[in-house]
């Protein structure tokens, strides 16, 4: 059995199209069959799509490889301030953490060396405090000269300062009291990558993040044109997105960055398309199918995908008349872009076209 196909495809609805009754002959004779002429039943008429052809600006497409990617300006790697031990890790890769959540526990000396500068800051100050109140006293008592009571005052606001330098160096460093860094998320996000484990021994001079946070409302994808598709590809030029994850949803969005070098490498030049992303659809990492489309200065008869037939190595349409008059056309395809079909041949301008149930009917005209 031959194989017919369409360049889009909707759910069938089977309705009767043709009828073909059985009329007994007189005196008993045997049954004939009888085929009407091809009417479309009421039913299919009421809900069949109709569409006309008509003359559009013709769009040129090149496809190319893609891969989704988080937008660098939204991502925001963690690095320790401090060498030690984790000695706790509170996140997963792929968890979504908000701004301030705790990600790990760092036991470290250094930690250590500020939370004893804290307790001395605090003792001096409470030391200098007192002193000044003493100077105070004698002061306005007549018993010490106003040089003691300003010296006292003045080393009482270098112990206020030095207080506040100690917690300020705590603060950067996690703020963790007892010699633990508390690593916490700098930004809301998902941790796109987790560079760390429990019981890991870290260095502050290490290249290697600990965590890299992104938020992922507005992703990267990255295309690549090879060097015979450079002149095809432009900046602003429209693009649908596909990927493997959702065949039946395309992302439209524009090329807002040509690289205009080639990599030496892979040998292809890379443009960007940023994209909004509701939802978190749209993972870095995934595959895509990149559509690059843009018109050219010129106009071709076009009609929807929907209305096109394969059958043995020819494209045909079903030009719509009336309900009694169905013509099955041979047509030349110039490119298929999007959902629309650009016409070499075939048909004229303001032709109607049948865009829905044309396999059913179509089996039906050759039966």
């Amino acid at each position: 059995m031959r194989k017919i196909f369409r360049l889009y495809n909707p759910a069938w609805l089977l309705v009767m199209l043709l009828s073909a009754p059985l009329i007994k002959g007189c005196g008993g004779d045997a049954p004939v069959t009888q085929t009407e002429k091809f009417v479309i039943s009421d039913s299919l008429l009421n809900t069949l799509q109709i569409d006309s052809v008509t003359y559009r600006e013709f769009e040129n497409s090149v496809t190319l490889n893609g891969k989704v990617t988080a937008n660098p300006n939204d991502i925001v790697q963690v690095y320790p301030m401090v060498s030690g031990k984790i000695q706790g890790v509170h996140t997963m890769l792929g968890d979504y953490v908000t701004r301030g959540q705790i990600l790990g526990i760092i036991r470290s000396p250094e930690m250590a060396g500020y939370n004893s500068n804290l307790i001395t800051a605090q003792t001096n100050l409470e030391v200098a405090q007192k002193s000044l109140q003493a100077a105070q006293e004698m002061y306005q008592g007549g018993l010490s000269s106003q040089k003691d009571y300003l010296a006292a005052k003045a080393a009482y606001q270098q112990a206020v300062a030095e207080l506040a330098r100690v917690k300020e160096v705590i603060q950067v460093n996690g703020g963790g009291t007892l010699g633990n860094y508390v690593v916490k998320a700098p930004i809301s996000g998902f941790i796109i990558e987790k560079n760390v484990t429990n019981g890991m021994d870290i260095r502050s001079d290490n290249g290697n993040g600990l965590f890299t946070i992104s938020d992922l409302n507005n992703i990267w994808v990255i295309g690549d044109v090879y060097e015979s598709n450079i002149p095809d590809v432009h900046l602003g030029d429209s693009v649908d997105i596909t990927t493997l994850s959702y065949p039946d949803k395309v992302f439209h969005g524009r090329i807002d960055k040509m690289l205009n070098v080639l990599d030496p490498s892979s040998k292809v030049m890379n443009v960007r398309v940023s994209l909004p992303n509701p939802g978190y659809l749209l993972k870095p990492g995934m595959f895509a199918g990149v559509t690059v489309l843009h018109p050219e200065k010129k106009e071709m008869l076009c009609i929807p995908s929907s209305a096109v037939i394969f059958d043995h190595s020819q494209y045909y349409v079903l030009v719509f008349k009336n309900r009694k008059n169905v013509i099955i056309t041979p047509v030349q395809i110039a490119k298929t872009t999007r959902n629309r079909t650009y016409i070499l041949s075939g048909l004229q301008e303001g032709e109607r076209v049948i865009t829905s149930e044309t396999l059913l009917i179509y089996q039906a005209l050759n039966s």
